[in-house]
């Protein structure tokens, strides 16, 4: 089981004309302590500053040179197919290959309000984009023109499908996608143990947990993401490496740990475990 690192992309204390320097020694720091991937999330509408996912990763890859970059999960309903097909490609291109695409129709009302956006039809606009991408990463024609693939990029990078608990969309993962991505603040352990079994009975091979907070000393403040979190590692050592060894019974092939506070010697405490 690999262990990689989530990073929110949120405001630090830095002055507020150098926010670039911080995100990228934190990416490079994570590349040199050994963990495979840095993740990236998605939110546009919720009250507090965020960066794009795809400008973000396009920054860390030209800081960056071997670890894997990823979304955990990017909105793909919010966005216009073939424009959202195009970034994606060129993330795909500069980084070398280094992409994985994790994808989700998107969970909160907030960001589609805030353009626009359908909330009630996500799940159908995230099936039919998802199909629109794949034709235009193959170079075939769509609405009557072609997005003709970046070399090297051709069919696009690894797509992994974020589904919390619906059947449905864990076997999708497994039949349609190259990995399933559950959530640490969002799935309980019941839905985990039965996602997985769902996920293998169908063929999936890559399956990833994503947005596991880590706290070694155990402190959980009220209204924080720590609080909210239903499988994490907010709590005492022995308690983390049991609960570690929990997820490994289960079956994933890959942890997103996340600090809060960017304390990668924490997630380093939690990688020993293993």
């Amino acid at each position: 089981m690999r262990l990689s690192v989530v990073t929110f992309l949120r405001p630090g204390t830095e002055p507020r004309d150098r926010p670039l320097g911080r995100i990228v020694d934190y990416a490079r720091r994570i590349e040199r302590r050994g963990f495979p991937g840095i993740w990236v999330t998605d939110s546009l509408g919720r009250g507090r500053p965020t960066l794009d996912p795809l400008v973000a990763l396009g920054v860390l890859s030209a800081a960056t040179e071997r670890v894997e970059l990823g979304t955990a999960v990017l909105q793909v309903s919010l966005r216009n197919p073939i424009e959202l097909a195009h970034r994606v490609q060129s993330v795909q291109a500069v980084s070398g290959g280094r992409l994985r695409l994790g994808v989700g129709s998107g969970s909160t009302q907030a960001d589609f309000d805030l353009l626009g956006a359908n909330y009630g039809q996500r799940f159908r606009t995230l099936m039919s984009s998802l199909d629109i991408m794949g034709r235009a990463w193959r170079g075939e024609p769509v609405n009557g023109g072609t997005l003709s693939p970046w070399p090297g990029c051709e069919g696009g990078p690894p797509v992994l499908l974020g589904a919390w608990r619906n059947p449905r969309w864990i076997t999708y993962a497994a039949k349609q996608c190259q990995g399933w991505i559950a959530s640490g603040l969002y799935s309980s352990w019941e839905d985990l143990e039965n996602g997985m079994r769902l996920y293998r009975e169908a063929g999936g091979t890559n399956a990833v947990l994503a947005n596991v907070v880590v706290d070694l000393s155990a402190q959980v403040e009220a209204g924080s993401l720590a609080e909210r979190a239903k499988v994490s590692f907010v709590c005492l050592p022995d308690d983390a490496r049991q609960r570690l060894k929990r997820l490994e019974r289960i079956g994933f092939d890959e942890v997103l740990l996340v600090s809060p506070a960017g304390r990668l010697d924490e997630l380093e405490r939690v990688r020993d475990f293993l």
